[in-house]
């Protein structure tokens, strides 16, 4: 997990041969979640998993709530379980911003504090700073309550990315031996039976939702007070560029209800989409396990027949 185009999507494909899209430019191109090819490693088999970030530039993060949550219900009423969580962090950037804080505030609430002990965080593209700022950063990034030092404290782990394979096979590596535990979003929904709206961290974006709706409503506050005063004035122009951007402020907050409305109701959608995806690949495998079985008969069928006719 962590911010979009935090090199979640290149350090997979780095590290298991996979081919998942990469975002080259300012759009993400992971849109969903994404399972990546099983490779050995240590005498263990690891399936890396991919998820959006709640700052993706094509998905609310009401969607993405939705997606990752689905994904681990299905997991963990299935009987699996995460051996570890990998949390991305970008060392090149200056600053925490609001947005990674919201982003790795999703990503507590989605683990709660007691899968914290199989989390590693995970700062990458130190190749784009100067070492001794990036030390700077990591330092405070290890020792301030408002960012990773919660984590740290509950027996999580930060360890830097060199971007090469080496360094992502010793970060798995410091998870395979975890005791693999259930994340708290996954307690809730199953063994609770709680709604994705009651969940911590869907009450959580739910209050980060309302924040954005109250904020954009004081916005149109101001922007309708210098709207009369443009109006008062004869200000045409000023008056045309006022309504445009009232209108836009408008649309963001209809925007932020609907997605607060449609949390529960999509969410089901997610579970049957994973669901139907599920036994449409069980059918395939089951399919797949049939052509091997009559190739596997046919061969020994000839082999019995020539040796029918060889005089041992």
């Amino acid at each position: 997990m962590g911010a979009t185009g935090s090199g979640k999507t290149s350090f997979i494909n780095l590290l298991s041969n996979s081919n998942l899209n990469v975002g080259k430019g300012l759009r993400s191109c992971t849109n969903t979640v994404q399972v990546a090819d099983a490779f050995n490693l240590a005498g263990r088999r690891v399936v890396l998993i991919d998820t959006p970030g709640f700052d993706d530039t094509s998905l609310s993060d009401v969607d993405v709530l939705n997606m990752i949550a689905a994904f681990l219900e299905n997991s963990y009423e299935g009987g699996r379980k995460l051996a570890g969580v990998l949390y991305f962090h970008r060392i090149s950037d200056p600053k925490m911003t609001g947005i990674s804080r919201r982003n790795f505030g999703m990503f507590r609430k989605l683990c709660g504090d007691n899968a914290l002990q199989n989390v590693v965080i995970v700062t990458n593209m130190w190749g784009q700073v100067d070492l001794e700022v990036g030390k700077e950063r990591e330092a405070e990034l290890k020792r301030e309550d408002d960012f990773f030092k919660p984590v740290l404290d509950k027996g999580g782990r930060m360890e830097r990315h060199e971007n090469t394979a080496l360094s992502a096979e010793r970060i798995v590596r410091l998870i395979l031996g975890n005791n693999p535990l259930p994340l708290h979003i996954q307690k809730e929904l199953v063994d609770e039976g709680k709604a994705i709206p009651d969940t911590a961290a869907g009450e959580e974006l739910n209050r980060e939702l309302n924040a954005q709706i109250e904020r954009h409503r004081e916005e149109m506050r101001v922007l309708r007070e210098d709207l009369e005063q443009a109006i008062k004035d004869k200000d045409e122009e000023t008056r045309r560029e006022l309504d445009v951007e009232i209108q836009r402020l408008q649309m963001k907050v209809e925007g932020l209800l609907d997605d607060s409305k449609r949390m529960a109701s999509d969410y089901k959608l997610h579970i049957d989409e994973i669901k139907d995806t599920l036994r449409k690949e069980k059918a395939r495998g089951h399919r797949q396990a049939k052509v091997l079985n009559r190739l596997r008969d046919g061969f020994f069928s000839r082999i019995a027949a020539y040796l029918d006719g060889v005089d041992l």
